[in-house]
């Protein structure tokens, strides 16, 4: 019996990949399913924008069930409804960038990320939405308003692939991409109880792009309801390219192999808020230890962790690099400069500071980067993984620009709030989050665990063993959904 309408969406990806080769369900069932879903859910929450034409979505269905037909198969994702974030480029489409200046802006051609997926055989509904530039945790923009909470749509779906995360948590997607530099796959992964990975750096090349040399803190990557399908749809984004000479030589079929592995005797180490020195609201941290015992009780070894250097410094490291890469983006915009009534102030703030800064200054910030990543070698000669909150507050009110302080200190930066997410980022590391519960006011959180250098595929291996042991509280679903 072929599965109903309903129930399609409700498929994990490395199901419905399934169930569209075995011929169980069409290509063109799935796309009237996914649309029906997105017409059902998307009006709330806003997560998917730039829309394709229904019709024309349901002939490239219909085209994909004829491939099938002759017996063709273009690979994994032959047939299956993807949106990509409105940061990257899909030929045809919108590439607004959430940017009144960029709203527009049509790509005559796909990046590297939708042309890889495109050539496993997604079929392209639309762009997830995103805040301006991917500029702050926290999905919104001019163009097209605020991605809202799937667990809470008064509530921030956080950010930058907030509405990757919405899209995902709500069944309007299988899987979805995302980008991250500040917790883009991560903050928002964890605030709709999903998953999401930063890959190593290098790990998924991003083409176009201005440099590739010096720009390696931004990195695109995987979301899934599931990490059998985070790996698989890692396993398409990865891989060298020619235009990339940083990007890693490893055979990404790897990620499309078997997850099951013993945790047993794994250590975790856990940061969690740095001794007091990062604020956290209420519960979370209550949340986040809750997760850890899932490892304790799989027969791992979870002991306090410390960082091996100030985390002050590590910061002020981090403020150089940032304005160092984000200035590239904003100044073009800038030559013009009536542009700057339309970009937002926290795009604005980054601009100007990075203005003062110095090539001694940013040699100075990659000396202390490279100090930040010996350190955590060492740290890593004690632990297997890292676990650390994937945000130190709850989803907030969706009408906030950002969190003005935590926990009673005031934050002096548009993203001070997000300092969690930056030591997998700023020492290229890998890095998953995993749905960690929820809090009192049920919402939820997420937990980040951090792998060695290039240790994508182990650390894939463990977020596995967690989801096992913890399906039922993973399993839980948005309300209406």
């Amino acid at each position: 019996m072929k599965p109903s309408r309903t129930h399609i969406t409700d498929f994990s990806a490395e199901d419905l990949s399934r169930a569209i080769h075995q011929r169980h369900v069409s290509c063109h069932e799935v796309m009237q399913a996914t649309l029906a879903q997105v017409d059902r859910f998307n009006p709330g929450s806003n997560a998917i924008v730039s829309r394709v034409d229904s019709e024309a979505l349901l002939r490239q269905a219909q085209e994909r069930d004829a491939q099938l037909a002759r017996g063709e198969s273009m690979g994994w994702m032959h047939g299956m409804p993807q949106a990509i974030k409105d940061l990257a480029n899909v030929q045809g489409l919108r590439t607004s960038l959430g940017s009144p200046l960029m709203k527009d802006f049509v790509a005559s051609e796909d990046g590297l990320m939708a042309q890889r997926m495109k050539a496993a055989g997604a079929i392209v509904i639309g762009k997830t939405n995103t805040p301006e530039f991917g500029l702050g945790s926290h999905t919104f923009n001019e163009v097209f308003g605020p991605t809202r909470n799937a667990w809470d749509p008064t509530t921030s779906a956080g950010g930058s692939s907030g509405g990757a995360a919405v899209a995902l948590a709500q069944r309007m997607l299988p899987v979805a991409d995302g980008s991250d530099f500040m917790g883009s796959l991560r903050n928002p992964a964890g605030w709709n109880h999903v998953f999401g990975m930063r890959p190593s750096q290098g790990r998924v090349p991003m083409q176009p792009a201005q440099d590739v040399f010096m720009a390696q803190l931004v990195t695109e990557g995987p979301m899934a309801r599931h990490v059998a399908d985070l790996a698989l749809l890692l396993s398409v984004q990865a891989g060298p390219h020619p235009a990339s000479p940083l990007s890693l030589s490893d055979d990404p079929a790897v990620f499309a192999g078997a997850l099951d592995s013993d945790p047993k005797g794994q250590r975790v180490g856990w940061l969690g808020d740095l001794q007091g020195y990062l604020p956290m609201e209420s519960g979370i941290l209550a949340v986040c230890e809750s997760a850890l015992k899932s490892f304790s009780d799989m027969g791992c070894n979870v002991d306090e962790a410390r960082l091996g250097m100030p985390p002050e410094q590590i910061w002020q490291t981090w403020l150089v690099w940032r304005q160092a890469l984000v200035r590239p983006r904003i100044a073009p915009l800038l030559v013009n400069p009536s542009n700057r009534a339309l970009i937002k102030a926290e795009a604005l703030w980054e601009h100007d500071q990075s203005l003062t800064l110095s090539g001694a200054q940013f040699m100075g910030a990659s000396a202390s980067r490279t100090r930040f990543y010996l350190s955590m070698l060492q740290l890593f000669e004690k632990f297997d993984v890292l676990a650390i909150p994937v945000a130190q507050v709850w989803p907030f009110d969706v009408n906030l620009r950002w969190p003005q302080s935590v926990a009673g200190r005031t934050m002096d930066t548009y993203h001070r709030w997000m300092e969690v997410v930056i030591y997998a980022t700023l020492a290229g590391l890998p890095s998953i989050s995993v749905p960690a519960g929820f809090g009192n006011n049920g919402l939820p959180m997420g937990l980040a665990l951090i792998g060695k250098p290039q240790g994508d595929w182990d650390l894939l291996k463990l977020a596995h063993a967690y989801e096992m042991a913890n399906q039922d509280m993973i399993a839980r679903r948005p309300p209406g959904v």
